[in-house]
């Protein structure tokens, strides 16, 4: 009797490429779309402009901010810009009584913003 055996290897290594392969494309394809979905770099132009707008508004802000002087708003209705520092002294001032502190400020909030008057309309 012949007692050789015989090796059924032929579907395993088949089964074993076709995984190996799968894996391989899903590989590539990963690669792929890695580049094609990557944007595209800011040019370095934009990034200068970017930052000197930037520059630009923090300046204007501190200027407007930190300014020494009393600026006139709106004469008219008395309003004035202040400094901060007097503002938070003005501030800490007032709101030693916070009941008259609050309504002045919303006295000045009405004097700023007074309330909208409904249109008349025919039938008032």
């Amino acid at each position: 009797m012949n007692s050789e055996k015989k090796c059924n290897c032929g579907p395993i290594f088949a089964y074993s490429c076709a995984v190996v392969g799968a894996f391989f494309i899903i590989a590539v394809l990963v690669w792929i779309m890695r580049d094609y979905t990557r944007p595209s770099p800011l040019a370095e132009d934009r990034a200068t402009e970017r930052r000197k707008a930037l520059a630009d508004v923090q300046q204007a802000d501190a200027d407007v901010l930190y300014t020494p002087t009393y600026l006139w708003l709106d004469q008219s209705k008395g309003i004035v810009r202040l400094p901060i520092k007097d503002a938070k002294a003005l501030a800490l001032r007032l709101w030693q009584d916070p009941e008259a502190a609050r309504k002045n400020l919303n006295d000045r909030e009405q004097k700023l913003n007074p309330p909208v008057q409904a249109p008349k309309t025919q039938f008032d």
